[in-house]
């Protein structure tokens, strides 16, 4: 007759999955070591769009010298919780802005910062077709409860007087009929300074995309609303 510790070491052979105590019958569970739980993701914040053209992309700066980029350090420096999606690309018109609206849009967008029309000018396209254009985006951005903030933009001078207070009144105009918010000119103090643009005379440069966001700021902080950053 065979003893009850030969038993035990004919099953622990035969069954190796299992650890199993003579004295007590019961089956041990593994002792390997449970995954750790990942680190729950932080919140997604709510956005701010810039949507615009080569002066907001910050042709001739590094991403972070752009003025979207510089708003986000004043943000966060303010303890606003949001995070600025810079939507700006070189070359870009009105009717391009428009075309892109719907996809920039998407999210948990708060505010829309409008800064297009200055390749409007310089193609000189017809300032009546310019605000058609405006209008069409900041209605769709009505449509999803985003506040708008307007910049307005100066049409090249040797366009002459007629063309360049035509496309001047557009701005005004616009924000008055829809009722966002407007600031009148987007290069206020930056434009003709050769201290703050780069060498074309046209796109701003560290110190000229600065003053930017300067000008920019106290007309964007009224329509945030302050939350901690997490």
């Amino acid at each position: 007759m065979r003893s009850a510790s030969s038993v035990c070491l004919l099953v622990t052979l035969f069954i190796a999955p299992c650890s199993v105590s003579c004295q007590t019958g019961e089956t041990r569970e593994s002792s390997s070591p449970r995954p750790e739980s990942a680190p729950p993701a932080e919140p997604e914040r709510p956005k701010i769009v810039v949507l615009g053209d080569s002066l907001t992309a910050g042709l001739g700066l590094a991403v972070e010298e752009a003025y979207p980029a510089l708003l986000q350090q004043k943000l966060d420096q303010e303890g606003y919780a949001f995070e600025v999606v810079n939507a700006g690309v070189s070359g870009d018109t009105t009717a391009g802005g428009l075309s892109r609206i719907e996809w920039v849009l998407e999210g948990d967008v708060r505010v829309l910062i409008l800064a297009l029309g200055g390749n409007d000018g310089l193609r000189g396209l017809p300032p009546t077709e310019m605000k058609r254009n405006l209008a069409a985006t900041i209605e769709r951005a009505g449509e999803r409860d985003v506040a708008v903030l307007l910049a307005g933009i100066e049409a090249p001078p040797n366009m002459g007087t007629a063309y360049t207070s035509e496309f001047r009144k557009v701005f005004p105009d616009l924000a008055e009929e829809h009722d966002v918010t407007f600031l009148p000119f987007l290069l206020e103090g930056v434009a003709g300074d050769p201290q703050l643009n780069q060498r074309d005379g046209i796109h701003p440069n560290q110190e000229g995309a600065r003053r930017m966001a300067d000008t920019i700021w106290p007309f964007l902080q009224p329509l945030l609303e302050p939350v901690p950053v997490p």
